[in-house]
């Protein structure tokens, strides 16, 4: 059966993880001592709801949304906003394969102002949700306290997630996952986070500075993903990239100058992709994007309006050797003021195929720069939500990850019934984790249980129950075992032997 899980003492101060995400200290940390992280602080009034629920708490991993600055009256959005987010990531993509393990729960506690505060200023909300300036970036908690008296007083939260009643983009990690109501970067956020709170690892992108976990390698000799390598005979092969700009300007764009920035490129790479993150925006008429001059063809997403985006550009052919510019020209006076430039970085690539595998699904060594332009090693080049957050999915290091971090704290056996028969024997029946052949909806990966039935004597296989849910036991027959396996396409290694579980049982 799974423990509590328990939260870490929040920490006064954010660290920032740049443009895309930031997290408050270390990622959820989980214990056993309830007394040593429970303040004395009541938990507000909670009106919780499920709405995706798939077994017992006491053997299901339990994420509850908590709502901030959502007034009585925004009640049912509230709730229709957690439904959303929840369904978002579980339908056919991200959890879709692991969530017959996990409960999704809504908890309610009635604000007295609507919104999310900015300028460092939490408004009159449960628990204090604010962003430190007006940028579209982090969104930070004022109550820790609140929040962690919220998780405690029920049993329905493994995982908190504090939903912010605001329709832009904004998240944390750490002790409590944070997201907005945003309906594109919400859930992007909100897959991302998770990942690094459930599976314990570090980023994928460039510029950050955690760099660990299933996910990254610091070196190609040590990498925890072999088992993953698309073409284990031609691995380790490290993809041939460069970064030669990085920058987060996070700076308000106008008309009268435009924002410009020169950087010096090798010239021997093939071609190059530029990433840009921005925000204010309303149409593609309002930016003109440049490199040495020539318009790179930036185009808005429309389903964004004025929310934050990141944008990638591939451009099918080399940078010079050389001095180049890159330049962002403003040309809608109206939106001076909320059109923002959040950040930016150009990668050059190798020869396609030759040099680099621009393969969706590939597993190789990919590497990536931190913000000290130190080089770690990832598994993919963009198929993971932890490096693009627009990515549904979790690569398969990651993944496997996912599945183990969810299955260790669980048992495969969610019930074991026995039955007395009129012979005087003695029926035994397993429920199981409804995986594999006790699924409700199909997934398109082969899994598999095996069960194996032991009498009297520990050791002994009774074949004719093998792979039965159910085994009949003579009267004379005092106790009995059981062992579950659990196989799964996606599960190639298991350090811990989470996916074997064996247990003996008196009978009663």
């Amino acid at each position: 059966m799974k423990n509590s899980f328990l939260l870490a003492t929040a920490a006064n101060t954010a660290l920032a993880q740049f443009c895309e995400h930031q997290w408050e200290g270390r990622f959820a940390s989980r214990g056993t001592d309830d007394a040593q992280t429970r303040l004395d602080v009541a938990p507000p009034p909670l009106d919780i709801q499920p709405l995706i629920i798939n077994g017992p708490s006491n053997n299901r991993i339990d994420l509850i949304f908590f709502g901030d600055g959502y007034t009585e009256d925004e009640k049912d959005k509230f709730f229709a906003d957690a439904m959303a987010l929840a369904v978002n990531v579980t339908d056919g993509q991200t959890f879709a394969d692991v969530v017959p393990l996990m409960n999704f729960w809504a908890g309610f506690s009635p604000s007295a102002e609507s919104g999310v505060g900015v300028g460092g200023n939490p408004l009159d909300t449960v628990y204090g949700l604010y962003r430190d300036g007006t940028e579209l970036r982090g969104v930070y908690y004022d109550k820790p306290e609140v929040a962690r008296a919220a998780c405690q007083s029920t049993e329905a939260c493994d995982y908190p997630i504090l939903l912010g009643n605001d329709p832009l983009y904004g998240g944390l990690g750490g002790t409590f996952t944070v997201v907005t109501a945003s309906p594109v970067n919400g859930p992007a956020v909100l897959r991302h986070e998770l990942g690094h709170s459930i599976i314990d690892v570090g980023e994928e992108y460039e510029g950050g500075y955690a760099y660990f976990g299933v996910n990254s390698a610091q070196s190609p000799e040590s990498v925890p993903w072999k088992q993953w390598y698309t073409d284990p005979g031609s691995e380790p092969k490290i993809q041939r990239t460069n970064m030669p700009i990085q920058a987060y300007p996070w700076t308000l764009l106008n008309t009268t100058q435009k924002w410009s920035q020169k950087f010096t490129s090798a010239g021997t790479y093939d071609t190059y992709l530029l990433q840009v993150s921005l925000s204010g925006m309303t149409a593609s008429s309002d930016l003109r994007v440049e490199v040495d001059g020539k318009d790179v063809g930036w185009e808005i997403n429309p389903e964004l309006g004025v929310d934050r985006y990141i944008y990638n550009m591939k451009i099918d052919s080399k940078l010079s050797p050389g001095e180049h510019e890159l330049s962002f020209t403003l040309l809608n006076k109206e939106i001076e003021g909320t059109a923002q430039l959040c950040n930016l970085e150009i990668l050059e690539y190798g020869i396609a195929e030759e040099e680099f595998n621009f393969e969706l699904k590939y597993h190789g060594l990919y590497p990536t720069f931190s913000e000290t332009n130190k080089t770690s090693y990832r598994p993919t080049n963009d198929f993971c939500t932890m490096r693009s957050i627009y990515s549904p999915n979790y690569c398969y290091a990651c993944l496997e990850g996912l599945w183990l971090a969810l299955l260790k704290p669980l048992s495969l056996i969610d019930n074991v019934t026995q039955t007395a028969l009129s012979n005087g024997s003695t029926n035994a029946s397993l429920d199981l984790l409804p995986l594999a052949e006790f699924r409700e909806i199909p997934i398109p990966h082969q899994e598999a249980y095996t069960i194996l039935w032991y009498g009297a004597d520990e050791n002994t296989v009774l074949e004719q129950w093998t792979n039965h849910t159910s085994a009949v036991f003579a009267r004379n027959v005092t106790e009995f075992g059981v062992e579950v396996r659990f196989s799964s396409e996606q599960i190639r290694v298991d350090e811990d032997g989470v996916l074997v579980q064996k247990e003996r049982y008196v009978i009663t």
